[in-house]
C-alpha cells in the first residue's frame, strides 16, 4: 500500500471522530478534519478521515463508480478499514461519492427500519466548495435559530430530495460533506431550505 493512513491512528482517528461529532451536534458548522492525511487521489483528506474513522470490517462500504475507478483510492480505504465493499448503495452502512462526478440519489441508500433506524447509510460526499454562506438555511435539532451553508456542486433537486429524506425521520440518510480538510454534517433530522 503506497499511501499511509493516520500516522498516529489512536490520536488522529479520535480527533477526526470528535470533529465529526461536533459537526453532527451543530449542523452547518464546518470542522477541521483530516489535516496531515495524504490519501491517494482523488480522495480529500476529510473524506478519507471520515471513512477511516467510521468504517470497519462490520460496515459495508459502497464507493461510487467515479471514485472506484481510481483503484488505489478504493484499495486504500479497504486496506486501512477492512470494510467489505457493498454491491449497491442500499447494502451500504457507509457510502462515498463525488458531487461533481456522481449523481446524488438519497432514496437509493439504506433508509433504516422502524425498529432499527440506525441501519441506514451515512453518505460521505466530496465537494468542491464548502462555506458558511446563505445558499441554504438549516434549522432543527442542534441549530440555534438557523445556520447557513453553501456547498458545490449542489444537485439541482437537492432541496426536494432532502425534504423527502427528512420527512421520514427517524429513518433516512445522514450526509457528511467533505472538502479539503474540513467537514460539515447534515443529519436527517434537520430542515434545509433555500437561502436568500
Amino acid at each position: 500500500m503506497s499511501a499511509m493512513a493516520f500516522a498516529d491512528p489512536a490520536f488522529e482517528s479520535q480527533a477526526a471522530f470528535r470533529a465529526i461529532l461536533r459537526a453532527i451536534a451543530s449542523p452547518g458548522a464546518i470542522e477541521p478534519c483530516g489535516r496531515g492525511l495524504k490519501p491517494p487521489s482523488p480522495l480529500s483528506p476529510a473524506a478519507a478521515a471520515a471513512i477511516l474513522t467510521l468504517a470497519d470490517f462490520e460496515t459495508p462500504l459502497w464507493i461510487a463508480p467515479s471514485l472506484a475507478e481510481w483503484g488505489e483510492a478504493a484499495a486504500y480505504l479497504k486496506f486501512h478499514t477492512g470494510a467489505p465493499l457493498a454491491a449497491s448503495p442500499r447494502d451500504a452502512a457507509f457510502a462515498l461519492l463525488d458531487l461533481e462526478r456522481d449523481s446524488l440519489d438519497l432514496k437509493s441508500f439504506a433508509q433504516g427500519a422502524p425498529d432499527y433506524p440506525d441501519r441506514s447509510t451515512t453518505v460521505v460526499a466530496e465537494t468542491r466548495s464548502l462555506a458558511r454562506r446563505p445558499m441554504m438555511r438549516i434549522s432543527g435539532p442542534g441549530v440555534r435559530g438557523t445556520a447557513e451553508i453553501e456547498f458545490g456542486p449542489t444537485p439541482g433537486d437537492f432541496l426536494s430530495q432532502w425534504e423527502a429524506n427528512r420527512s421520514t425521520f427517524p429513518l433516512g440518510v445522514d450526509l457528511i460533506l467533505a472538502h479539503g480538510a474540513e467537514v460539515a454534517v447534515l443529519p436527517r433530522s434537520v430542515r434545509v431550505t433555500g437561502g436568500e
